[in-house]
């Protein structure tokens, strides 16, 4: 059985996030797309997405292929479906094509399989817009904490903690330590990534995950449902939202209702708001139409894309997105669309050179004993390139 994930129309809602990765790629309660159609299929899945992003995520076919939409979570019921659909057969919800069997190693033409295939009702999560991957969270968690809980023993928790609720909620991996701190989990799970650290004098309400080897940081308020990647550092109030990993928050300062991509950095004191003030509901620019799109939520913050990172006291306005690479700082309420690659903040905003991202980003990765290859450069080069309408 060869699994390959694909990208649909929805990839263009779900920027700036995919400007740098497949849909699966993104992280959704404690794991990815891609982690969760792995440990559900027990493979190693592939992808079919943009020509830029192929070099590094590959596509890899057989004399059998199943594609699959990476922007649905499996569930039990869907998987058996799925692997139970015979070749050259296809099966779509609505207008989302979810799966197809092939004999045939092409790329696949989404828009004229979707007129053949089979209309199944099946329940399953998937993310079309980018609020949704704070909105689903807590239904992703759920999901994601049984799955890989099941069968498995937690670490004990230390008896410097207070913790509410049922102990079956929590799980604590190997490796993690745990000091001083409430956990709560009346409200949703709790899981401990391997390696991970919660510092003394934390606060948090599940459901949450925190990833292996992330750190909170003394004093963390956490209200769920909160995910923190893994290499994370998160410090202050963190109030639903996704952080995807390698990314630090570290100190004081709120956010909520948002998302933040990898190898982003907030300086002290950085805060969203995340309600407007006439309560209304909130707009996001949206960048497969260009213009501000109603996500009929009254609770949404801060989108941010990889390798973004803003200085001390940084505020954002209710529904601020973010692109790739910008670099935020300055006094004021910077604009509510940031472009990829800028430099500045409320007063101004200039081009952030490719050569001087680079050189920060080789920094930042060599901090953690990581390079930055040469396929994450030609993407971002591209993404660079392909942005430049918007830094206008």
């Amino acid at each position: 059985m060869n699994v390959i994930l694909f990208d649909d129309y929805s990839r263009n809602d779900l920027l700036p996030f995919t400007f740098t990765k497949p849909v699966s790629e993104i992280r959704i309660g404690i794991l990815t797309i891609t982690e969760k159609w792995n440990y559900f299929l027990n493979t190693h899945v592939s992808f079919q997405t943009q020509d830029y992003l192929s070099l590094k995520y590959k596509k890899q076919t057989s004399p059998e292929n199943i594609y699959i939409n990476g922007k649905i979570c499996p569930n039990q019921e869907l998987v058996n479906t799925i692997l139970n659909l015979e070749v050259n057969a296809a099966i779509k919800s609505g207008n989302d094509l979810i799966a197809y069997k092939t004999s045939e190693s092409n790329h696949i033409d989404i828009e004229q399989l979707i007129t053949k295939a089979k209309d199944i009702s099946k329940s399953y999560l998937s993310i079309k817009n980018v609020w949704d991957i704070f909105s689903k969270n807590s239904e992703a968690l759920r999901n994601d904490f049984e799955l890989l809980t099941k069968g498995k023993q937690s670490q004990a928790l230390s008896n410097t903690n207070k913790l509410i609720g049922d102990k079956q909620q929590l799980f604590i991996e190997e490796g993690a330590t745990v000091e001083a701190s409430i956990l709560n989990v009346s409200t949703g799970p709790i899981y401990i990534g391997k390696d991970a650290e919660v510092m003394e004098g934390s606060m948090i309400r599940g459901p949450f995950s925190l990833g292996e080897h992330a750190a909170l940081k003394l004093g963390t308020k956490i209200y769920g449902a909160t995910t923190i990647g893994p290499h994370c550092k998160v410090g202050g109030e963190v109030n639903n939202s996704v952080i995807f990993g390698f990314t630090n928050k570290a100190h004081d300062g709120f956010l909520g209702n948002s998302v933040i991509g990898e190898w982003c950095n907030l300086g002290a004191d950085t805060n969203n708001s995340n309600l407007k003030n006439n309560y209304g509901s909130v707009k996001l620019f949206n960048y497969a139409s260009e213009t501000m799109k109603d996500t009929q939520l009254q609770f949404c913050g801060l989108m941010m894309g990889d390798h973004s990172k803003c200085g001390i006291n940084t505020m954002f306005n209710t529904g601020t997105v973010v692109g790739v690479s910008a670099n935020i700082f300055g006094a004021g309420f910077p604009p509510t669309h940031i472009p990829s690659f800028t430099w500045g903040g409320a007063d101004s905003l200039d081009i952030y050179q490719l050569e001087k991202m680079f050189e920060t980003a080789e920094r930042v990765y060599h901090r953690r004993a990581l390079e930055l290859t040469a396929e994450d450069k030609n993407i971002l080069t591209y993404v660079f390139d392909i942005t430049k309408p918007f830094r206008k």
